[in-house]
């Protein structure tokens, strides 16, 4: 196996990476206080659509496309933009807006990928993605309540929707919606997604979700109703059942993309917690030579870098033997790099002292959106659970 970048990945990491020095990090500090000055903070400040502009006519946009890159390629692009909260959407790369697009790419309609796709890849709107729910365990997603059921033209959707991740955007559009549509199906063919526009009868946003007090606005996660809305038969997603479908071919490029942005994160969390332990002084040492700091960042370094070899070897996995090769690994990725990230955050969250814990520094956020990711796209036990089945079927271990 090769994880050496092409010719044209290397080219990208180079300008992506002098894009974010030069243009995202000078302003990434002053842009996140003046959000948050704002009376009304779900909005998009002009520094974006600015910075959206320079990286588009640059070329450093929509990256993620399987067209444009493999998931190898990709890899080391999205552990960049992980470093920053506003990277993603400045190169038009962000979840779940990701995920939405490559859904609509693979299995969308000509019609839909017109209507929702175009605009999307353009940056022009914003989406979002409903699937958990707060009256049932997702982690079985089998049990989800929410209806999608066929009349005549149409599709008719009932439900409660929460964290559905982007509903907070003033450009989110539409949401991908899945839900159960015939109960008495297999199991794995009885959910449906559709995409609903945001702003039809029916479709209410009750509140946005906070995660330890924090509301990740422009973004969000939002908890949703959807009461008798109806929505051409049209907006189904490649038929009726097929909603299982489409999320596992959703979420394999999608977890490497979501663990390299960890990995990113947690490189920037090293890198601040190295910067702030030898220029700052306590008990007449530098603090990187107090309380085992020392090993606490050797242990971080070699942490990170066991994770990104791990998520390339995936990645590459994926992109050469297809993702039923790699269902383990993707639950291993998943599983791991979360927790690695935590460490690390923690680690650099306690070198910070009581600074650490406040948004003068970005690793409180840090933390909140590390600790979410442990629960989102499936808990670490769905995937450890999956890695357990594989490796015992091995040795013909049932159930």
């Amino acid at each position: 196996m090769d994880f050496a970048p092409s010719a044209k990945a290397a080219d990208l990491h180079k300008r992506v990476s002098e894009f974010i020095a030069t243009e995202i990090d000078p302003v990434e500090e002053s842009y996140h206080r003046e959000l948050r000055a704002q009376d009304n903070p779900w909005q998009v400040l002009p520094i974006i659509e600015e910075l959206k502009a320079k990286a588009r006519a640059a070329g450093l946009w929509n990256l993620f496309l399987p067209e444009t890159l493999s998931n190898t390629d990709y890899a080391p692009l999205a552990e960049l933009m992980g470093r920053s909260g506003i990277a993603p959407e400045i190169f038009n790369c962000n979840a779940p807006d990701t995920g939405n697009m490559e859904v609509l790419l693979k299995y969308g309609s000509p019609e839909q990928q017109k209507t929702w796709l175009e605009p999307l890849l353009e940056g022009k709107i914003r989406s979002g993605f409903g699937m958990t729910e707060p009256a049932v365990a997702s982690s079985d997603a089998t049990n989800m309540e929410s209806r999608v059921v066929a009349d005549g033209e149409d599709v008719v959707i009932n439900g409660r929707k929460w964290f559905t991740t982007g509903v907070g955007h003033p450009n989110c559009a539409f949401i991908i919606f899945m839900g159960l549509t015939d109960p008495e199906a297999d199991r794995h063919r009885r959910h449906t997604m559709v995409i609903v526009p945001i702003d039809i009868p029916g479709v209410t946003i009750e509140r946005m979700l906070p995660v330890f007090g924090m509301h990740d606005e422009p973004y969000g996660h939002g908890e949703v109703s959807f009461t008798d809305v109806r929505v051409p038969a049209a907006n189904v997603i490649a038929g009726l059942g097929r909603g299982f479908e489409i999320a596992q071919g959703r979420l394999g490029p999608g977890r490497i993309h979501h663990c390299m942005r960890a990995i990113g994160l947690a490189e920037k969390s090293l890198e601040l917690a190295c910067r702030r332990a030898t220029t700052r002084t306590a008990f007449g040492k530098p603090l990187v030579n107090l309380g085992g700091n020392r090993e606490r960042i050797a242990k971080a370094r070699i942490a990170i870098d066991q994770a990104r070899l791990l998520v390339l070897y995936t990645a590459w996995l994926l992109d050469t033997q297809g993702v039923g090769a790699a269902l383990s690994q993707v639950s291993q990725i998943k599983a791991l790099v979360p927790n690695m990230a935590i460490e690390i955050i923690d680690m650099a969250i306690q070198l910070h002292g009581g600074a650490g814990l406040t948004d003068d520094f970005p690793l409180a956020a840090a933390y909140a959106g590390m600790r979410s990711l442990r629960l989102a796209d499936g808990p670490d036990e769905v995937h450890l659970g999956v890695v357990s089945r594989i490796e015992l079927g091995k040795y013909k271990v049932g159930h």
